[in-house]
């Protein structure tokens, strides 16, 4: 007798009888519907293969209706006749879908991603992840790496200069060849398609941070001075060192007082707080320690020397450079201006370039060669740091600057 065709009727209504776990019925040609204790219902399709009873799922009722499992259904026993086997196709499938996510954009920056993200600063990692999960993931993340073309990588940089983002898109498309290039050492592509793209984005110009020229320094460093009648003295104290460490803004911002070697008259930035994550000597002149003892009663029971008004968390990120602006040198002068300024004043007066390139920590890439050099050029750069904090203090009072060729210090 041929099998009654199942209705959506009945299989809305039906239930597993009381003390049986499941009840199966037939559609026909290897089609059940499996119903469960528990109310769940799942199709299966059920075939014979030497002499052994098989069965695939093919969804759960009623995701999947009556007319789709049959079209399923129908699928499968066109595999059959083919010979092949549905259990055999399907796990196929699904491992060609797992390489596929495996080797995808997204999956292959990520892994890129956690292997280089050890070496960089707070600020980078987040600058990198914000590009590709804002700019690139949405649009070729899902992509086999290997499988994307030149003009789409293009089409998704171009997205970011129809937004007027020039330096961006250079930017994220540096990244993107980064992550080409790890696909091609870990054999997952072949080339690195953001080379195709030379001269094919809009040229921008670089924009380096305002810094004022030496000449207008003198005018800076005394309105500098006189801040405190403007706001607070723990801004002006934190420009002046800035001024005298010429280090980064983010990591003055964020220094703690054990960072702080004074008997040994230095500032020691742990590697995890640095740009290049190399830990960083910065040598305290005496003009330095001054300003420190001014601030440490301003910094009450906090581990930062600059905390804010939360004395767990430091200052503001941008409390120096709305200083500036109050000062009047919005557009002339950020924090990140005085090294600038530092490294052409010290290469005029002849300050060999190697030291000077050690205290702006522009470091060596090698973590190996980086943990040696911390303290290259030390004694150098001791005398250095006292010299430019002369410096400062001639230039703010009209002094007379000592000048001479300091090349080669001993």
């Amino acid at each position: 007798m041929p099998t009654k065709l199942l209705k959506d009727v009945k299989l809305r209504k039906s239930k597993c009888p009381t003390g049986q776990s499941i009840l199966k019925l037939s559609d026909g040609g290897g089609l059940y519907l499996w119903v469960f204790a528990n109310g769940k219902k799942h199709w299966r399709f059920r075939w014979w293969d030497e002499g052994k009873e098989q069965s695939l799922a093919i969804g759960e009722y009623p995701h999947v209706s009556l007319t789709q499992a049959r079209s399923r259904r129908d699928a499968l026993q066109k595999q059959r006749a083919a010979g092949v086997n549905p259990s055999e196709s399907r796990k196929a499938e699904q491992q060609a879908k797992a390489t596929a996510a495996a080797n995808s954009f997204e999956a292959v920056a990520k892994e890129w991603y956690g292997k280089q993200s050890h070496a960089w600063s707070a600020s980078h990692i987040r600058d990198v992840k914000r590009r590709l999960e804002g700019n690139i993931f949405p649009i070729l993340g899902q992509r086999p790496i290997a499988e994307i073309e030149a003009p789409e990588l293009l089409s998704a940089v171009r997205k970011i200069e129809s937004r007027g983002s020039y330096d961006l898109a250079h930017r994220v498309l540096q990244v993107c060849g980064q992550v080409f290039r790890y696909a091609i050492a870990t054999g997952r592509c072949s080339r690195d398609l953001s080379k195709d793209l030379y001269g094919a984005l809009t040229p921008h110009q670089k924009q380096h941070q305002a810094a004022v020229r030496p000449e207008e320094l003198p005018a800076l460093m005394r309105a500098i001075a006189g801040y405190d009648r403007l706001g607070s003295s723990q801004v002006r104290l934190a420009l002046q060192l800035l001024a005298l460490t010429f280090v980064r803004t983010g990591e003055l911002i964020g220094a703690t007082w054990d960072e702080f070697k004074l008997d040994e008259k230095v500032w020691v930035i742990p590697a995890e707080r640095m740009k290049m994550r190399a830990e960083h000597i910065v040598p305290l002149s005496t003009q330095t320690l001054a300003l420190l003892s001014e601030l440490e009663p301003l910094s009450g029971y906090s581990r930062f020397i600059l905390p804010g008004r939360n004395a767990a968390k430091t200052l503001s990120n941008g409390a120096m450079l709305m200083a500036l602006k109050r000062l009047g040198y919005r557009g002339k002068m950020t924090g990140h201006g005085f090294r600038a300024v530092a490294s052409t004043v010290l290469n005029e007066q002849g300050f060999r370039s190697d030291v000077i390139e050690r205290q702006l920590a522009h470091c060596e890439r090698n973590a190996v060669r980086g943990a040696y050099n911390r303290a290259e050029y030390l004694k150098e750069r001791k005398r250095m740091m006292q010299w430019w904090a002369d410096y400062l203090d001639s230039v703010a009072s009209g002094s007379k600057v000592i000048v001479g060729n300091f090349g080669g210090v001993a």
